[in-house]
């Protein structure tokens, strides 16, 4: 990265997003030699302005934030930077420094359960669901998608709210693991539908 410090006198803002839940978390300022530290320990550190020296955040409470991914602007003299915090990150014990709740949001959690059902299927635990679905072959798992369906169904024709939304998210839960699978994710079927609205 080349960023430029000269607009603000050595400094770059740098924007923290957490990385599962997207949410901003604070704005910090850079110096270069920030910058460098951050990447070589993993951790986000800023060059703080009142204390006039660098500061690792989290290195008086332990609240940590262990960084994802960097990217730079189109102008490079900014950087957001995705990160997983330990702890809450405002001084003021909040999860953000906008007093906002930090939790994955109800629909946003359906692509963190595809990259956790993805690691999954990678990494094969033992003593796991999952695990032996996939290892159980595409068949066994199309016909689970297929029972599911049919609980569904009935739940919604003959059953309760209960039922039919807990019957609803084995399916979906069954649907990831098929699609997982054949090596697609549900935004391949967001580009599909997508496609067909248009």
């Amino acid at each position: 990265m080349n960023l430029d410090y000269s607009k603000l006198n050595g400094l770059v803002p740098a924007i923290i997003q957490d990385a599962k839940t997207g949410k901003v978390l604070m704005l910090g300022f850079m110096n270069e030699e920030a910058f460098a530290k951050t990447r070589e320990t993993g951790q986000v550190c800023f060059f703080s302005r009142t204390k006039q020296r660098l500061w690792t955040k989290g290195e008086e409470s332990g609240n940590y934030l262990n960084v994802v991914s960097i990217k730079e602007d189109c102008d490079h003299d900014t950087l957001l930077i995705q990160a997983n915090p330990v702890g809450p990150v405002c001084h003021m014990g909040w999860d953000t420094c906008f007093n906002e709740e930090n939790q994955i949001g109800d629909f946003e959690f359906l692509r963190y359960l595809q990259d956790f059902i993805g690691h999954r299927y990678q990494e094969k635990p033992e003593n796991s669901y999952t695990t032996s679905l996939f290892n159980s072959g595409v068949n066994r798992m199309a016909q689970k998608v297929g029972e599911e369906a049919v609980e569904t169904v009935i739940e919604a024709t003959n059953g309760t709210d209960e039922r039919f939304l807990y019957e609803a998210s084995d399916l979906v839960y069954h649907l990831i693991v098929l699609l997982t699978s054949k090596g697609y994710r549900l935004e391949d079927l967001g580009r599909e539908l997508k496609k067909r609205h248009q």
